[in-house]
C-alpha cells in the first residue's frame, strides 16, 4: 500500500508540478485546480477521503514552496545579462494533455492490480459463479388393493445377492416389490450447488454436489427422517469445456445430459460419465443445427467377484455410445418446431451365461457375474447368469445361488419433436413428442443368450411378453412456459407407453410408476410462480404394467421449487 500511495503522491506532484512549474511571469496555478483534480479522483473510486485531505495538504504546502521558488527565480531572471526578462510559459492545452495522461495511467494501475477501488476483488473472484436450487416435495405413492403381491424386485437381489433361487435349499424369500401398501407424506428434499469457473478465454470448469438417498443415477432427491440424522451430500457434477469454435464444444467428466431428450428415456437428474461434442450453430433467423457425439463409461466390471480365487476372470467394459443430430425452425413470429433424431448403443449392458461353475464346492463366483448390470429399477426382462452344476451328493437340495442380467440388447433410435406456438390472449401452448425403438430387440437371441432361463416377463404358459417400443405426448398451456416471474403459471398434460425392453430401466424417470419400463398411463399437473425464481408445483401420475401381472401404482407430488 505503500507503494501504491507513493505513485499516487508522484501523480498528483507531477500535474501540480506542470501547473506551478518552472514559470517567471505566468501566474501561479489555482489551488481549486489542484482540489478539484483530488476530489475527481476520490469519485472515481481511486483514492479514499483521509487520504485526499492528506494530499490537499501536501499540494498546499507544494504550491506555497513553488511560489517562493517562482519569486526568487524571476528576481534572477530581471538582473540578467543584458537586461532581459525570459519567461517559461506552459500552454494550457499541455497541462491539460499531461493531467489526463497522469490520471489515465493511475487509473488503470489501480484496476489491474485491485489496490485502490472500494468494495473489489481479485481478478479470479469475478471469473467464478455460483448457482443452485433447493426443492421441497411431499409425495404419496398409492397401490391397487388387487396388484399381484409377488413380484420380485431383482434390483435387490442383484444387490443383496446372489439369492438362492432353489426351493428346497433356500430357506428365505426372495426379495418382493411392495405393490400393495400405500406410502403417504414422504417429506424429500433435493438441495444441488454448482459452481462455475471461467479458466481461460476457452477454458472453463465445473462442479456441482447434491443431496441424495443413495448414489443411484436418477434422482438426487434424499427423504427426510431417519432420526434426525445428517444427510449425504455426493458429487453430481464435475467437468471441463472447452470451446474449440464459435460453434463446437467440447467437454469430459461428469457431464449435464447433452442430448435432447425426455424422461422416458433419461432421468431429468440423469448426469454422464464421460466426454461428448456439442455442436450448435444458426444458419439463418430461420434455422439452426444442432448436434452432439459422445462416449460414456456405463461401468467397469473386475475381478472382485473371484478376488479369493486364484484364477482371475477377464474384466469387461460397459459403454454407450451416442449420436444426434437435429435442427431448429422457426416458422413464424408465432410458430417455433425443434425436431432432432438420436441413435444410442449400449455395449455390453446384456448379461452372459456363466460356464459351468461350483458355488458349493467353494468356487469363489462364476466367470459372468460382472455381467449384471450395475444398476436396475424394474421391467426389463432378466435372465440368470450362472450354470451351476449340481452337487452328484445331493442334486435336488444344491444350492443354486443367483444374479441376473439383462437378456436383450439395447441400441435405441430416438426420436424428439418440440412444437411451441402463442396463442391469442398470450397463452402459450407446447406440444411435444418422443418416440423410441430399440433396435436390438431380438427374442429369439434373448432365449439363445439367456440358454432358457429367462425369469421375468413371462405369461403362464412360459412365453415372452415384452416388446421393443416406447412413447409419449405432453401438452403445455399457460402464459409463460418457464415460468420466469410472479405470477406466471402453466398447466401440462400428457401420456406414456413403455414396453417392458423398449429402453434400460435404469436411467428413466423415477416417479412415472416408480421408474423403469413395462408401464403405461397419464401424468397431469400445474405450475405457478409465487416469486421470481420460486415456484409451486402439483403433479399426479397414474400408471399401471403394460404386461404380466397387475401393478398399478399412482403418486401425488406437490414441490416447492426454488433457485438461485
Amino acid at each position: 500500500m505503500i507503494s501504491n500511495l507513493n505513485r499516487l503522491s508522484l501523480a498528483v506532484g507531477l500535474v501540480i508540478a506542470t501547473l506551478v512549474g518552472p514559470v517567471a511571469a505566468a501566474p501561479a496555478p489555482s489551488e481549486n485546480a489542484t482540489i478539484n483534480l483530488i476530489r475527481l479522483l476520490v469519485q472515481q473510486g481511486v483514492l479514499k477521503q483521509d487520504q485526499a485531505e492528506g494530499l490537499i495538504a501536501q499540494a498546499e504546502k507544494e504550491a506555497v514552496q513553488a511560489r517562493q521558488s517562482a519569486s526568487a527565480g524571476t528576481a534572477v531572471a530581471a538582473t540578467g545579462a543584458g537586461g532581459d526578462v525570459r519567461v517559461q510559459y506552459v500552454p494550457a492545452i499541455v497541462r491539460d494533455q499531461i493531467r489526463d495522461q497522469v490520471k489515465a495511467e493511475v487509473m488503470a494501475t489501480a484496476k489491474q492490480e485491485n489496490w485502490a477501488q472500494p468494495n473489489t476483488f481479485p481478478d479470479w473472484v469475478s471469473r467464478i459463479s455460483f448457482d443452485g436450487d433447493i426443492r421441497l416435495r411431499d409425495e404419496s405413492r398409492y397401490y391397487s388393493g388387487t396388484n399381484s403381491n409377488e413380484i420380485l424386485d431383482y434390483a435387490k437381489l442383484n444387490e443383496k445377492g446372489p439369492y438362492d433361487v432353489n426351493p428346497d435349499s433356500g430357506t428365505t424369500l426372495p426379495p418382493l416389490l411392495n405393490t400393495r401398501e400405500d406410502r403417504e407424506n414422504l417429506f424429500r428434499l433435493r438441495a444441488r450447488l454448482g459452481m462455475k469457473a471461467q479458466i481461460a478465454q476457452d477454458w472453463s470448469a465445473g462442479i456441482r454436489i447434491g443431496t441424495g438417498s443413495d448414489n443411484n443415477p436418477v434422482s438426487t432427491t434424499q427423504t427426510l427422517g431417519g432420526g434426525f440424522g445428517k444427510k449425504d451430500i455426493w458429487l453430481d457434477q464435475g467437468y471441463l469445456t472447452w470451446k474449440a469454435t464459435d460453434y463446437m464444444t467440447l467437454t469430459g467428466g461428469r457431464v449435464a445430459n447433452p442430448f435432447f431428450s425426455t424422461d422416458m428415456l433419461y432421468s431429468n437428474d440423469l448426469n454422464f460419465d464421460g466426454v461428448a461434442a456439442i455442436f450448435n450453430h444458426a444458419l439463418n433467423k430461420q434455422w439452426g443445427v444442432f448436434g452432439t457425439v459422445g462416449a460414456f463409461p456405463v461401468e467397469y466390471t473386475n475381478d472382485t467377484a473371484s478376488s479369493n480365487g486364484q484364477d482371475k476372470e477377464e474384466s469387461d467394459n460397459k459403454w454407450l455410445y451416442g449420436a444426434q443430430i437435429g435442427a431448429n425452425w422457426a416458422i413464424n413470429a408465432s410458430n417455433r418446431l425443434k425436431g432432432a433424431m438420436a441413435y444410442y448403443r449400449f455395449e455390453d449392458i446384456e448379461g452372459q451365461r456363466s460356464s459351468p461353475c461350483e458355488p458349493w464346492a467353494g468356487d469363489p463366483g462364476c466367470d459372468t457375474d460382472g455381467s449384471r448390470v450395475a444398476f436396475m429399477q424394474k421391467g426389463n426382462t432378466v435372465f440368470q447368469l450362472r450354470d451351476i452344476v449340481p452337487n452328484p451328493q445331493d442334486p435336488v437340495r444344491t444350492p443354486q445361488p443367483q444374479f441376473v442380467g439383462l437378456a436383450s440388447q439395447f441400441n435405441l433410435l430416438d426420436l424428439n419433436l418440440v412444437w411451441e406456438t402463442d396463442l391469442p390472449q398470450d397463452f402459450k401452448l407446447r406440444t411435444q413428442g418422443n418416440y423410441v425403438h430399440n433396435l436390438g430387440y431380438d427374442e429369439g437371441e434373448m432365449r439363445k443368450r439367456s440358454e432358457g432361463q429367462i425369469v421375468s416377463n413371462l405369461d403362464s404358459n412360459g412365453q415372452l411378453k415384452s416388446g421393443a417400443d416406447a412413447w409419449m405426448v405432453q401438452f403445455t398451456l399457460g402464459n409463460d412456459l418457464e415460468l420466469k416471474k410472479q405470477g406466471d403459471w402453466n398447466l401440462f398434460a400428457g401420456y406414456k407407453y413403455i414396453e417392458p425392453d423398449a429402453l434400460p430401466d435404469g436411467f428413466n424417470d423415477s416417479s412415472f410408476h416408480l421408474g423403469g419400463t413395462n408401464a403405461k398411463g397419464y401424468f397431469l399437473g400445474g405450475n405457478y410462480g409465487l416469486a421470481k425464481n420460486v415456484t409451486a408445483t402439483g403433479r399426479w401420475l397414474s400408471s399401471e404394467a403394460v404386461y404380466g401381472a397387475p401393478f398399478d401404482i399412482d403418486v401425488l407430488q406437490l414441490e416447492l421449487n426454488t433457485r438461485f
